[in-house]
């Protein structure tokens, strides 16, 4: 498996993966149109033709015999275009000394605050790709070409995890929040804001503090909570250094975890080696991989052996990366415990 930019001739397995993922997605509707100028902006920011505001680093996981298994991008910041919404979860006191009352209600913040972090965006596994390094290799791979093209991202990366839905892609924060103010269904309101239709957010959401304890029991008991088929990239996110600082999602209430860019674990510990091609032998350490370029970047996770300043690997890892012998690799162990 090798993780590389999207290209064009990708468009028909990535409108595939788009349509079997569900509500939740916003970054990648089933939308022909809008994925292809996706791709073509993709290709323009891995080029380097686009701004930071701008820039969208959409990568794919291709399989040995070329075929697109999954995807996964960094946005270079987010907001700096249009608005970016998000609810903080804040404390409102009430209290009445005479009464003997004393409330403290969490409220609702429509804000702006993660404006101009880097975001990470559109993972997607195919279900029969689920195994072994491969979801690691996808989300993970992002991690070593930030570290490798620092000056092309901010301080803060962020994350907006899927929030909780049922199997019908209803949404109890929606139905109890948004649908009052939008009236429409949660999976239309997903769907135009994954198509770049934002405007209507900042037209029809209240500014006005909100109080939870006007919410449904089942909207208030799911507020920064992910859905169960995003556990797992939460827990792995949280290896990495990522944590849930207060704010969710406007419209199903999934959680907005966060990292300093600098102390994320993969960054924070990935070196430049060079590669050395041979046995990386039995208690080798399986290792994340890249080939250390932007527009023909090549990263991938396999056994390998560190000797003197070099990375040992097979042949074909480096025949992956589309590197030879003594050619620099960036690399970092795929996980914290090697």
């Amino acid at each position: 498996m090798i993780v590389r930019p999207v290209c064009s001739a990708d468009l028909p397995a990535l409108f595939d993966l788009a349509r079997s993922t569900g509500a939740g997605l916003t970054t990648l509707p089933a939308n022909q149109e809008r994925l292809a100028h996706r791709v073509a902006w993709a290709e323009k920011t891995f080029r380097g033709e686009a701004a930071r505001a701008d820039a969208d680093y959409l990568f794919v996981l291709e399989d040995d015999h070329g075929e697109v298994v999954g995807i996964s991008a960094v946005a270079g910041a987010v907001g700096l275009r249009e608005p970016w919404y998000n609810y903080r979860v804040g404390l409102t006191v009430s209290a009445s000394q005479e009464l003997q009352i004393h409330r403290q209600i969490p409220t609702l913040f429509l804000a702006n605050d993660l404006t101009g972090n880097s975001e990470l965006c559109s993972l997607f596994l195919r279900s029969d790709q689920r195994t072994g390094v491969n979801g690691r290799l996808l989300s993970k791979a992002r991690f070593l070409f930030i570290a490798e093209f620092r000056e092309l991202f901010g301080d803060k990366v962020i994350a907006e995890m899927r929030g909780m839905s049922d199997e019908n892609g209803r949404s109890p924060f929606w139905e109890s929040l948004g649908r009052h103010f939008f009236k429409m269904e949660f999976s239309q309101a997903d769907y135009l804001t994954g198509v770049g239709n934002k405007a209507f957010i900042a037209e029809l959401m209240p500014k006005f503090p909100l109080y939870t304890c006007f919410l449904s029991e089942d909207a208030r008991n799911i507020i920064g909570r992910v859905h169960p088929d995003t556990e797992p990239a939460l827990a792995m996110l949280k290896g990495e250094g990522f944590s849930y600082q207060g704010y969710v999602d406007i419209f199903d209430a999934g959680p907005a975890i966060e990292a300093e860019t600098a102390k994320i674990r993969a960054v924070r510990d990935s070196q430049t080696l060079i590669l050395a091609i041979g046995t990386p032998g039995d208690d080798a350490t399986s290792y994340l991989m890249h080939n250390r370029k932007r527009e023909g970047c090549r990263i991938t996770a396999a056994p390998a052996r560190l000797a003197a300043g070099s990375l040992v690997v097979d042949a074909q890892t480096a025949k992956r990366l589309q590197l030879s012998a003594g050619d620099q690799v960036r690399a970092v162990p795929v996980s914290a415990r090697g």
